[in-house]
């Protein structure tokens, strides 16, 4: 939260406070006056300091991005509060972001660097068990999938990025309940690692023997990009389900994006208003940021719908939809993060990506303690790696390219697929599971027959099922 006592108020401008508000390539350090600033005042001073230092990485004004860092380590923490916290990220990105400029420099400096996959595997692990987020899928999906597979005998569900057998589990469980009796289910797993499908494997085979159901596992060691899809093994008379969780949007680079590999520069500089909200309390780091963020650059609810799919084709994802389509599911359920982290500028993508990453680590800030060693590990690992790769990667590189349920919508329409609507027990389920988290800020909002859950007002994730269309 911005305020650490919970009700502290601004009673004097902010711009009174902050003498050094112009950054200039004299200033000195250390900057003793920072250190008096209240928690919201800096909250306010490190949203100016992340603005100001992504217009000069943008503009190419490396020396006063370094300044701009320089002052933001000392008010930065990532294990503070949660402005210091995403503070500490963004700075990082925008960092690394300046090292990629100099690419011998940036690959020597990574070059010792071993990247973990079981740790990826286990932070993902903990944001499923700590945040519902995962959890309200899980059980919207798995109920779209028994709906549309009602009465059939011969089951095949394809699980896109097979990392949580949580999901399976509780899917085996219910489909060994049906009163007609359970179907023959075979599940094919997608992951780049052939541990890690092994483990599910084991998990999934030792739960189907459990429950006398006849069961088969699938495992495809690839990444989702270079799926080979025969390797998938569909066969005449299965009734097939597909099973998407925060994948998709990897495959969203265009041409243009896959050639051009290097951070852009040119950027106009934007400004940014601080009065503005000198005399309002603020409880958590989304309502500042609602309240005070890049002047006339507040991403809105409905920011997706001014920006036509048509100006970003995506060859590689219209080709992976159009495959899974002549696959001729029956029900294809995909998860997404709902925000548009794809846009063609820095400044786009940083302002767009400080809203949805705010109410993610507000969500963090009340369901575990500040020096929860779990916190800091989704922190570091799995949040601060989605926002590196926003903010400091282009092209190829940059496969955190989130975007809004309404291009979704658009491009599976394209796609031949038609939405299958939720039913209501779906979200009885979905709400009754957010209820059991005890916490008022999680919300569930259904929208043309799909779900967005977020936190507060600010959608963090949607869900939606789709069917083959002829």
């Amino acid at each position: 939260m911005i305020q650490e006592d919970g009700s502290s108020s601004v009673t004097s401008s902010p711009l009174q406070m902050f003498p050094m508000m112009s950054l200039s390539p004299g200033l000195t350090s250390p900057y003793p006056w920072l250190k008096e600033l209240k928690p919201e005042e800096r909250g306010l001073y490190l949203i100016h300091l992340l603005v100001t230092c992504a217009n000069h990485v943008a503009s190419g004004s490396l020396e006063n991005a370094n300044i701009a860092l320089d002052q933001i380590s000392h008010l930065a923490s990532p294990d503070g509060d949660t402005m210091q916290r995403i503070a500490s990220y963004f700075s990082e990105a925008l960092a690394d972001r300046i090292l990629r400029t100099w690419p011998g420099v940036y690959k020597a400096f990574r070059s010792t660097r071993i990247s973990v996959v079981a740790e990826e595997v286990l932070v993902k692990k903990m944001f499923f068990e700590f945040l519902p987020f995962m959890k309200v899928a899980f059980v919207i999906s798995n109920q779209a999938i028994i709906e549309a597979m009602e009465g059939e005998k011969m089951v095949h569900v394809i699980d896109l990025n097979a990392t949580e057998p949580a999901q399976w589990c509780a899917l085996i469980r219910d489909l060994s309940a049906r009163p007609e009796g359970p179907p023959h289910l075979r599940i094919t797993g997608i992951h780049q690692q052939k541990e890690v499908l092994g483990q599910m494997a084991h998990i999934l085979i030792e739960e189907a023997e459990k429950l006398d159901l006849p069961f088969q596992f699938n495992p495809v060691v690839s990444k989702l990009e270079n799926l080979d899809i025969e390797k998938l093994r569909v066969k005449t008379g299965e009734a097939l389900a597909i099973s998407s969780i925060m994948q998709l949007h990897s495959l969203l680079a265009s041409n243009n994006d896959v050639r051009n590999r290097s951070p852009s520069t040119p950027m106009n500089a934007i400004g940014i208003h601080l009065q503005r909200v000198a005399q309002m309390n603020q409880s958590t780091l989304g309502d500042l940021l609602e309240k005070d963020m890049i002047n006339g650059y507040s991403p809105r609810n409905d920011s997706a719908s001014s920006s036509p799919l048509s100006s970003t084709p995506s060859p590689c994802i219209d080709t992976f939809l159009s495959t899974l389509w002549g696959l001729s599911p029956k029900v294809m359920v995909v998860m997404e993060q709902d925000s548009d982290h794809n846009g063609k500028s820095l400044m786009e993508r940083l302002s767009e990506s400080l809203y949805f990453y705010a109410a993610l680590f507000d969500c963090l800030e009340s369901a575990l303690p500040r020096s929860s060693l779990e916190r800091l590990k989704m922190e570091k690992s799995l949040l601060g790696e989605e926002i590196k790769n926003i903010i400091a990667c282009e092209g190829a590189e940059r496969k955190q390219r989130h975007e809004k349920l309404e291009k979704w919508n658009q491009r599976f329409d394209l796609a031949g697929f038609g939405n299958v609507p939720l039913s209501y027990y779906a979200m009885l389920q979905a709400k009754r599971l957010l209820q059991s988290f005890n916490c008022d800020g999680y919300k569930i909002k259904e929208e043309n027959g799909c779900v967005v859950i977020c936190w507060q007002d600010r959608p963090l994730f949607s869900v939606s099922a789709w069917r083959y269309r002829r």
